[in-house]
């Protein structure tokens, strides 16, 4: 009898290697290897301090390493999906609920680019998909934490990445808006899509996120939640961040 062939192990999305990030050359993560599959789903933990944030914006090309690549199997940043945390969206900006979901079509239609009615109403599906429909002419100001973290979900929906990335996604919101997003976010990992989240939930990250990234300032375990949020693993993370000295002196500039 003939063996079973084995399928071989894609490719993936993103592999980083020896990577160290920082600011003014002091180091915020040091030395991170890992790899993220295609349609993986990957939580990101970590006591406060502990570089999230900072690899969110090297992911997405704001932030070049220091040291170490970051190699996207060839996808281009500008195809990423990013949401940012809430206190980082200008919510005074005088624009209404239809416009800003309408701009995670801007990589298709360009900045200028006019909406055609299909367009329109791919923006009224996403908007009806996270729970505001009937807010299409709201200002954005007048929307409530849930509300606000809904629209962005709807931006990121039309944006239509295969790699998404959700920097404190659950942040000060209602657990109804809590439990449509973690759906949504559900919906995509079902698709195939990638999803890489910064929670600081263990209980929510146990329950929806089968592998985990957990952080302090370096790689402190990497790969199925249940072993990298083990009590040891915790432990360690937070003893790495209360050692770690902030006024250690700057590293050598980078290349």
């Amino acid at each position: 009898m003939t063996a079973p062939k084995i399928a071989p192990k894609p490719a993936p999305l993103v592999t980083l290697r020896n990577v160290t990030l920082g600011y003014d050359r002091h180091p915020a993560v040091h030395h991170l290897d890992g790899e993220i599959a295609p349609g993986a789903l990957l939580a990101v933990c970590g006591p406060n301090g502990a570089g999230k944030s900072t690899l969110f914006k090297a992911l997405t090309g704001v932030l070049k390493p220091m040291g170490g690549t970051i190699d996207l199997g060839g996808a281009r940043t500008r195809d990423i999906g990013y949401l940012p945390q809430a206190a980082q969206v200008d919510l005074s900006f005088p624009i209404d609920v239809f416009d800003m979901a309408a701009m995670g079509l801007w990589r298709r239609i360009g900045l200028f680019g006019g909406l055609s009615r299909a367009d329109e109403a791919k923006v009224h599906d996403a908007l009806e998909t996270v729970g505001l429909a009937g807010f299409e002419r709201r200002p954005i100001g007048a929307l409530s934490g849930g509300q606000t973290q809904r629209l962005l979900f709807a931006r990121l929906l039309l944006q239509d990445a295969s790699l998404i990335l959700l920097d404190e996604p659950f942040s000060a919101i209602d657990e109804r808006a809590v439990r449509d997003l973690l759906a949504l976010i559900a919906r995509w990992h079902q698709e195939g899509r990638t999803v890489v989240a910064v929670l600081h939930d263990f209980a929510m990250v146990r329950a929806h996120f089968p592998e985990c990234l957990l952080l302090a300032r370096e790689k402190i375990a990497w790969g199925p939640t249940e072993h990298a949020l083990s009590s040891e693993s915790l432990a360690r993370a937070r003893m790495m961040i209360e050692a770690f000295d902030d006024k250690a002196a700057a590293c050598g500039r980078a290349a």
